[in-house]
């Protein structure tokens, strides 16, 4: 199965440039004679560039040039040109880029309505000739943020020109929520009107909040360098650093916190690409994760956030790596699950993992977490044998869980006090086709969607050790 990523705006497409890197990386550790393989094709095709241009496709035998699946979009050159000037040069060409002067600054009607309605033609020309090239094309992925203009706007104009032109593929979306602190103003009224394309047309939402990736980096660099664990952790986690990645690249401000959302996004496709006792595709996901329409947004996070300089590690590290999924730090969001409402949780595990642990792991964790009444067992596991470069294993959890409310309220509070004031309206109303209907239905779009959380943590009855919970009366 092939999952196809499209990086939308600034953030979109350095997530995603550090999402490429890795997975080059993660398939060279595996794939040591340099043969085209079904783990490769599913985010690479073997094109045979010798006659010059864009060759005809290899589907067996020696790698000859590796080309990402994928779409590269913004309305402004820079992180493209980077890209494009940078190792990865030859993993994309022209024919994937779709880049403007101007960008979108910091308005979604710009991004929405007006590059959108520009630029559809030939966004769904590019989307269909990557399409084209899939065997068993499985999901879209769109990388974006929502505090700026094109990430937000563009972003989900995209989302909505799949669900037209591919009705029939999974729409997964991994969208990075700005801080309280952002420094782009009107960063809550991109957010807000996003969010309601984001609640309509996409399957699951994977929201990261740029504040939990700022305190991830930190915890990593405190433990580190506290020394506490002395020479059990390596000096650069992967999880944040590109380092031996064989090039020297100097890394950005923002890197490490990408790099966190590059090796989520790994981690989430590692069973399709890997060999695994227990197999997850990305359509499970959604199928299992996902019981209402509306509430699709998947709590993340990640484990190990370190890197052990030993990879044969005991399995109390094991049974700690399942404690920390649910702790409050090593969420991708700024949530606490273990006090909130699961719907569903999906535990990815990579690595040299048994079934019996992952049932062990369960059980022992499942007093401490409520699940809905109707869903007990509302777990759905994957086991994927190839662990994460410089891992002997790694966790990805994904909870679909109320916890997600106090981020949604957060945000409309942020939103109403600048629309109370009808303040910067009028650099979107000016934009053809923007109506103040626009925020109007935005603004109850997201009420809606916190009236349903608040109703499903109304059903939450008891305390956690009150066994009289399993006991409820239909």
């Amino acid at each position: 199965p092939v999952s196809l990523p499209s990086a939308v705006g600034q953030c979109g497409n350095q997530v995603g440039c550090r999402f490429w890197d890795l997975a080059l990386r993660e398939h060279a550790a595996v794939n040591k004679k340099g043969i085209y393989d079904e783990a490769l094709s599913s985010f690479f095709r073997n094109v045979d560039t010798r006659s010059g241009g864009d060759g005809p496709d290899i589907y067996k035998g020696k790698i000859c040039s590796l080309k990402a699946r994928a779409l590269l979009i913004d309305m402004e050159e820079g992180v493209v040109n980077e890209i494009l000037q940078g190792p990865l040069r030859d993993v994309f060409d022209s024919k994937q880029l779709i880049t403007d002067v101007s960008g979108s600054g910091n308005n979604w009607a710009v991004g929405h309505k007006l590059y959108g309605y520009q630029y559809q033609e030939n966004i769904v020309e590019k989307l269909r000739k990557t399409a084209e090239h899939c065997d068993c094309l499985q999901c879209f992925f769109i990388i974006h943020s929502m505090g700026g203009g094109t990430g937000s706007g563009l972003g989900t104009f995209i989302l909505n020109l799949l669900e037209d032109e591919f009705p029939e593929v999974y729409r997964f979306v991994t969208s990075v929520y700005p801080s309280g602190e952002d420094d782009v103003i009107t960063s809550p009224y991109n957010s807000v009107l996003a969010m309601k394309e984001l609640n309509e047309h996409a399957d699951c939402v994977l929201p990261i909040e740029n504040e939990s990736l700022f305190d991830i980096v930190n915890k990593i660099h405190q433990m580190i360098n506290s020394g506490k664990l002395g020479s059990t952790l390596k000096q650069n986690s992967l999880v944040t650093s590109s380092t031996g990645s064989g090039k020297t690249v100097q890394e950005k401000p923002f890197d490490a916190m990408n790099n966190i959302v590059a090796n989520l996004l790994l981690n989430l496709t590692s069973s399709a690409r890997f060999e695994g006792s227990l197999n997850m595709d990305l359509n499970e996901i959604s199928m299992n994760l996902v019981p209402f329409p509306r509430l699709h947004y998947l709590v993340s996070s990640l484990t190990p956030l370190y890197t052990l300089t030993d990879v044969n590690v005991p399995s109390r590290r094991l049974d700690q790596m399942f404690s920390d999924a649910f702790s409050r730090d090593h969420q991708l969001i700024q949530s606490d699950p273990k006090h909130s409402l699961y719907l569903a949780c999906a535990l990815l595990v990579r690595g040299n993992v048994q079934v019996s642990d992952l049932r062990r792991n369960i059980e022992r964790l499942k007093p401490s977490l409520h699940f809905v009444s109707w869903n007990q067992e509302g777990w759905k596991t994957g086991l994927c044998s190839v662990p994460p470069v410089g891992h002997s294993h790694s966790l990805l959890t994904l909870a679909n869980n109320t916890c997600v409310k106090p981020t949604f309220i957060e945000l409309k509070d942020r939103f109403m006090k600048l629309y109370k004031k009808k303040a910067h309206l009028h650099h979107y109303l000016h934009v053809d086709g923007m109506e103040q209907s626009c925020f109007s239905e935005a603004i109850s779009s997201l009420s809606d969607l916190i009236e349903e959380y608040n109703e499903l943590d109304a059903t939450r009855g008891g305390p956690r050790t009150d066994p009289s919970r399993l006991k409820i009366a239909v």
